[in-house]
């Protein structure tokens, strides 16, 4: 059984988020729980979490929020806020140096890491530049993205040069949206076929589901070129709109799924994203770390 935050502790965390946000820097800025996930760490499998699942939340509070539920990894997104008091600043290569520092330092007092970098990456070579700057500035090992097939050799150079990895996301599959069109598991291999290591896949299993597909099948024919990987748990199969869901409690057959990565051998950071946002969605967080750590003691 997944292990819940109890309903008072709840509420003693949301009173400390409204009231931190009201003052500018939450309550629990200086606490550092401890990780909530040691067994999966001794798996190599290091849990992290979107920006984009407190995506009302400004990157600052949002690694607050992260370090509280034990979680030391991060994976922010280039179009949302990086702090309530300049909403101005995006989290992404145009931040100004002083702000880099600014954010390094967060980090640092957090005890997060920046795992990966969910990323506009695409054909422009002079802003490719600039994001893996970026991202090796800021000790960033993966760039998420989905670029156009044009945009490849270019890319792979960058990578290469910069020992960055490509991970290339799913977004579920959309009719007459061709931007989507990674959905297919097929479409992302036909990218990743005849290059190096460090271009593969950030597997997003709810998507896969809203899709229409099944997930386990899907991380099989991935396999050797997983390079990111999304957690995510959906209430129903091939439905685009279908919300999310803790780990194991929708229509991924998360214990398949985490049992196929195991089989595999997949080491590296495993992201929540959580798209399901509500008055409850820090318990939704921690029900999903608790489900993958169950599973890696089971598995380990």
């Amino acid at each position: 059984m997944a292990l819940r935050i109890k309903r008072r502790d709840f509420l003693k965390t949301s009173s400390l988020l409204v009231a931190g946000t009201a003052l500018g820097t939450p309550a629990w800025a200086a606490e550092k729980a401890p990780c909530s996930s040691p067994a999966a760490e001794a798996m190599g499998w290091r849990v992290g979490v979107a920006q984009y699942t407190f995506r009302r939340f400004s990157l600052y509070e949002a690694l607050d929020m992260t370090a509280k539920l034990g979680i030391r990894n991060i994976e922010p997104a280039f179009f949302l806020a990086l702090d309530k008091a300049r909403p101005e600043l995006k989290v992404n290569e145009d931040l100004a140096p002083e702000v880099r520092k600014e954010l390094k330092q967060k980090l640092a007092d957090t005890g997060v890491t920046i795992s990966a970098f969910y990323s506009n990456l695409n054909t422009d070579a002079e802003q490719a530049k600039r994001i893996f700057n970026f991202c090796r500035e800021m000790g960033i090992a993966a760039i998420v993205a989905e670029p156009v097939a044009e945009a490849f050799d270019m890319i792979e150079k960058f990578c290469n040069e910069y020992e960055i990895n490509l991970a290339v996301h799913n977004h579920p599959q959309r009719p007459g949206a061709p931007a989507y069109k990674y959905w297919n598991p097929e479409n992302v291999l036909a990218v990743c076929k005849g290059r190096g290591p460090r271009i593969g896949a950030c597997c997003d299993t709810g998507h896969w589901v809203r899709s229409g597909l099944d997930a386990v099948e899907c991380l099989k024919k991935m396999e050797g070129r997983i390079r990111g990987f999304h957690l995510k748990d959906v209430q129903e199969k091939g439905v685009v709109e279908a919300r999310d869901v803790p780990l194991g409690e929708g229509k991924a057959d998360y214990t398949a799924v985490l049992t196929e990565l195991k089989r595999q051998g997949y080491r590296g950071v495993m992201t929540i994203e959580y798209e399901h946002d509500s008055p409850e969605l820090m318990d939704d967080v921690a029900r999903c770390v608790a489900f993958v750590e169950k599973m890696a003691k089971q598995l380990g």
